[in-house]
């Protein structure tokens, strides 16, 4: 191969760990770095303004747009499953919410066998990530280079929703990423000056002007060469046809919960029966890539409101959204400073659990509809609190539809597939209930118009469970991490039993966190980096 096509290590997937794992590796300059993105650069304005992300929520250009099967629970619905196709990956469309999850989860993968992974071994790669506003503290870092930030414009119904909950008996949470996660309070997010603060914004903007990382888009890793049990290299796909580059160190495989374990399966590496009936030859029979899938799963009741302070009143008036677009052009402030979901509360659905399974979210906004033809606001002024549970039971696969690199995969999810699954919805659908009843929440409750007040049978609630609750569209573990027998990566996030190549995304997590997944595959990406680097001997 010509030098240009030789690299020390090649990442597969510019995503929110795709993009911490290459500027960290080029920071050394003895390594050069090629970094792949199947999308487009993040060029797209809509992506930067923090409102905006309801604009990329089924664009084609910088969104896969996947759906998934349809599921036996949900009376055969499929859930739309939106993933960036761009620099960033859905760090660039996603709600920007910055949450790491409970200090018990990461010490319950250590208990699985994932050591290293307790919760005082990722505190470190998450303050090293962090430039957090408030400043510096035990729990906090500075001068990292992923943006977090307190809402820098609050509406009235803010205030309202966190007063209501705090009258509904839970208590104030100043800080969900802090000494504990039980509560309610004010999200943080990933917003720096009034724009988003993606992956790539934090990670490769750092890095701009490195010689020795090579970043291309366009560019659609179709498979992983792997040679006598090792990997030696990537081939890709771009608008000049098929490519291929050469690792002389390491591919590390970032593609995320749905693009790694088909790129994996691609190569290879997978449930062997299902791989043969493909056309796909088998390198090494791993019945656990794809397996595992798992994901928050929620549903909300809605609300009219009495007060024209809602995002519908942004998106039904033109009047409100050129007062918008002014605020924010001249003083970076306003709704679409935002992202819209300003309060959440975390919760336990049984008060004999250790730690909060229900996370409550107290939106600005109550929509009609959500899939991948858009989101259809609620022609009039409304809000809603949605209800997620955090520890679902039931677990899925991602499969291959076919040997086309480009096709879509094949997702099951099996939501609701426990009782437990429909208690915890069941129960936080109560407690939104309570918290909307509050005197604080009173003065702009019109009526609760989904599913209505007369759904209050645990038949009626499951049936609009069944009806309406949909992902939370924050999939993880279908390559997961572990010593099972069908663990697809070690602790150090090498594949099993395949020389120089490791996963790093969601995808590796043995059981999902209780919170946003975005702050969590940041860290897994730091601390990714840092073990190829120690093994590199630095």
């Amino acid at each position: 191969m010509q030098g240009e096509n030789v690299y020390d290590y090649i990442v597969t997937g510019a995503g929110s760990a795709g993009c911490a794992i290459a500027a960290r590796l080029s920071e050394d300059a003895r390594f050069r770095v090629l970094l792949l993105e199947a999308g487009p650069r993040d060029t797209y304005p809509w992506i930067h303004v923090p409102l905006g992300y309801h604009k990329t929520f089924n664009n084609p250009r910088v969104n896969w747009m996947f759906d998934s099967e349809p599921e036996p629970e949900l009376n055969g619905r499929t859930m739309y499953q939106p993933r960036g196709k761009v620099l960033g990956g859905t760090s660039s469309i996603n709600g920007m919410v910055y949450m790491r999850g409970n200090a018990a989860d990461y010490d319950e993968w250590r208990q699985r066998g994932c050591e290293g992974w307790d919760y005082d071994s990722v505190l470190p790669y998450f303050r090293k990530a962090e430039d957090q506003e408030r400043g510096e503290s035990a729990f906090h870092g500075v001068g990292g280079p992923l943006k977090v930030t307190d809402h820098r414009w609050k509406p009235t119904l803010a205030t309202a929703m966190h007063e209501a909950a705090v009258q509904a008996g839970i208590p104030a949470n100043p800080d969900f990423n802090g000494a504990t996660q039980e509560g309610v309070g004010y999200y943080q997010t990933t917003i720096g000056n009034a724009r988003r603060w993606s992956s790539a914004k934090a990670y490769l903007g750092s890095a701009k002007g490195r010689k020795n990382l090579v970043v291309v888009t366009g560019a659609h890793a179709t498979r992983v060469l792997i040679g006598k049990g090792v990997a030696t290299g990537v081939e890709y796909r771009t608008a000049a046809g098929l490519l291929t580059a050469r690792a002389t160190r390491e591919v590390i495989v970032s593609g995320g919960v749905y693009g790694s374990p088909q790129l994996l399966m691609l190569s290879g590496l997978g449930p062997g029966d299902h791989l043969r009936q493909h056309g796909v030859e088998v390198v090494r029979d791993m019945p656990g890539v794809g397996s595992h899938l798992h994901d928050h799963f929620n549903t909300y009741i809605a609300y009219r409101c009495t007060q024209p302070v809602t995002m519908n009143d942004l998106a039904n008036k033109l009047s409100h959204r050129i007062k918008a677009a002014v605020q924010y052009a001249f003083g970076r402030t306003g709704p679409l400073s935002s992202m819209g979901l300003f309060v959440g509360a975390l919760i336990r659905s049984d008060k004999r659990l250790e730690r909060p399974d229900l996370q409550i979210n107290m939106f600005n906004w109550a929509i009609k509809d959500r899939s991948r033809t858009g989101i259809v606001p609620q022609p009039f002024s409304a809000f809603g609190l949605s209800p997620v549970h955090l520890k679902p039971d039931g677990r899925g696969t991602v499969r291959l539809k076919s040997n086309d690199p480009l096709a879509a995969p094949e997702i099951r999810f099996n939501f609701l597939r426990s009782s437990y699954d429909f208690e915890a919805l069941l129960h936080g659908m109560r407690i939104c209930r309570e918290i909307a009843a509050q005197p604080a929440l009173k003065p702009f409750v019109a009526e609760e118009i989904l599913p209505g007040p007369h759904v209050t049978g645990e038949a009626e609630l499951k049936a609009d469970i069944r009806a309406r609750g949909v992902s939370n569209l924050h999939p993880v573990g279908t390559c997961r991490m572990g010593r099972e027998v069908d663990a697809v990566v070690d602790p150090r996030l090498r594949v099993h039993g395949v020389g120089n190549l490791r996963v790093a995304d969601a995808s590796i997590m043995p059981s999902i966190v209780a919170g946003n997944t975005n702050a969590p595959s940041i860290m897994i990406g730091e601390k990714c980096a840092d073990m190829v680097r120690a093994d590199a001997g630095r």
